[in-house]
């Protein structure tokens, strides 16, 4: 069995040293080794070890009470946790730490999360890359500290030929615990049934560089052999012991086999959307398209429905959805499977889909809009208590020509109803999203301007471009009153196009 040592969950997390740095795979639910995440907790709570650890994390992994990240969360465990984020939910314990200043917390890009990932594998010290540059991850800025306590020495800033770079002391990585399907007796690793890679031949690459060890949870264990040399994503010679999870979860429930492409699924299953606040962003998002074919990212939240409207529409036929996680083609699911896409062409690892990215290979993104400021800057990795961090938001806005942000001109209780062509606001949300100064720059409106890049700002009621002077006004909805719908709710004054429109009432309809 080549030295193969196939150990139950106790052993396995008995690997792990007090002060060590473990990386993590995952991406919300999938692809989540939570049973050795769990019992790696039941270890700590019982005996006190190991402490001091550091996390390190390219997505946010367990989303939801006691996963994932969650396993994590207890005073003495963790010192440190580095990563592209924490959590969207409010009741996270990892991120009520952060809060209370209870550990170290820094978030870096995902994709150069990914980049240091192989960059350690490589051998090599430093991460340079100048994604990030003059938002909130810039030394000069906050350095990607997420709390007070956080000391301002994850990042510097570094001059090569003139120009200006972000630079990382890549850490020393001591665990590598990875997923897949299949472990053969050579302790090759298939994901057969895994609708992602999630960076996890460069993770355990990182950890053999480092003579750390790598410890793989899997479904079930096959004959040396017996699987199809392309189909290995982790070779045997760099995982050291392998957990059995017989009862390990499917990533995506009941779709996982349309997500992996083992089954198709007719699109006239997809149900049309209801006619609500979300749909009319949509509509009018999805006309900022224009000619196919074309190469699309969609972000969390609203822009994951843009393929249903373009369904609705027709055909999607030119259009390539290109999720940050490797599933491109087909039709991105639902958010309670962001990352995936239903039907794929193929999948292939996001170490390789941040380099298309940075090479500028997509066309055109839709992305979220947690606050959003007079100079065009955005923010969607810390507001309103959430923590959220950044994940692929700053390497997947950093050259696409054209930026769309989709979102509720305010959020917290806001009502509104689509009737006749019309839009009637019902109730105010409590939390305004046009605010004079976002709380943490995650784009920032300055550089999107100096590199030429169209960004457009789309509500339910109003839709906005960056320009020179900042935000300009250039459409308002049917139904809703300029000065008071609007104006009265920006605390800062707004430029009005001289060519100001009505959205066009279709979209109402």
């Amino acid at each position: 069995m080549s030295g193969l040592k196939v150990v139950t969950a106790k052993e396995a997390v008995k690997l792990i040293n007090n002060g060590d740095t473990i990386a993590v795979c995952g991406c919300e639910n999938l692809l989540l080794p939570e049973k050795i995440l769990k019992t790696l907790e039941e270890r700590f709570l019982s005996t006190g070890e190991p402490k001091n650890l550091t996390e390190f994390h390219t997505v946010i992994y367990g989303m939801g009470q006691g996963l994932g990240m969650e396993n994590f969360a207890h005073e003495g465990m963790i010192k440190s946790s580095i990563g592209s984020g924490f959590s969207y939910l409010k009741t996270s314990r990892m991120s009520q730490m952060l809060r209370e200043d209870k550990i170290h917390a820094y978030v870096l890009p995902m994709g150069t999360a990914y980049q240091m990932l192989q960059n350690i594998a490589s051998g090599l010290e430093y991460t340079l890359t100048q994604v990030g540059l003059n938002t909130f991850v810039d030394p000069r800025i906050e350095g990607g500290c997420m709390n007070e306590v956080t000391p301002n020495v994850f990042v510097e800033i570094v001059e090569f030929k003139g120009e200006i770079f972000l630079g990382y002391k890549n850490p020393k990585i001591n665990i590598s615990i990875i997923r897949g399907t299949t472990a053969d007796e050579n302790g090759n690793i298939s994901l057969e049934e895994e609708p992602v890679n999630l960076g996890v031949l460069s993770m355990a690459m990182a950890a053999k560089a480092c003579g750390g060890k790598v410890i793989a949870q899997v479904k079930r264990l096959a004959k040396s052999e017996t699987l199809h040399p392309r189909s290995v994503i982790v070779p045997g010679i760099m995982v050291d012991a392998v957990v059995v999870d017989e009862e390990q979860s499917y990533s995506g429930g009941n779709l996982n086999p349309v997500l992996t492409g083992e089954i198709r699924m007719p699109l006239a299953q997809f149900e049309p959307l209801p006619l609500d606040v979300n749909k009319v962003i949509l509509r009018r998002a999805a006309q900022e398209i224009g000619e196919i074919p074309k190469t699309i990212n969609l972000g969390v939240g609203i822009p994951v429905g843009i393929p249903r409207i373009i369904v609705e529409n027709g055909s999607i036929g030119g259009y390539t959805f290109f999720p940050e996680h490797g599933s491109l083609g087909g039709i991105p699911g639902d958010r309670s499977i962001f990352g995936t896409n239903i039907n794929p062409e193929a999948i292939i690892d996001p170490t390789n889909v941040f380099e298309y990215y940075r090479g500028g290979g997509l066309d055109i993104t839709f992305l979220g809009c947690g606050q959003l400021d007079r100079y065009g800057n955005v923010n969607v990795s810390k507001f309103n208590g959430v923590i959220p961090g950044c994940g692929g938001f700053i390497d997947i806005t950093y050259c696409t020509p054209k930026i769309v942000f989709c979102g509720t001109f305010t959020s917290g209780g806001f009502k509104a109803e689509v009737k006749k062509g019309t839009l009637n606001i019902i109730q105010e949300g409590k939390f305004k999203k046009i605010i004079p100064e976002v709380e943490q720059i995650t784009l920032s409106g300055k550089n999107a301007l100096d590199r030429g890049q169209q960004v457009i700002y789309v509500t339910e009621r109003a839709v906005f471009k960056l320009g020179t002077e900042g935000l300009i006004l250039i459409e308002i909805a049917p139904g809703v009153d300029l000065q008071k719908d609007i104006i009265n709710h920006i605390e800062f004054p707004i430029h009005i196009s001289p060519n100001l429109k009505s959205m066009n009432t279709e979209i109402f309809k």
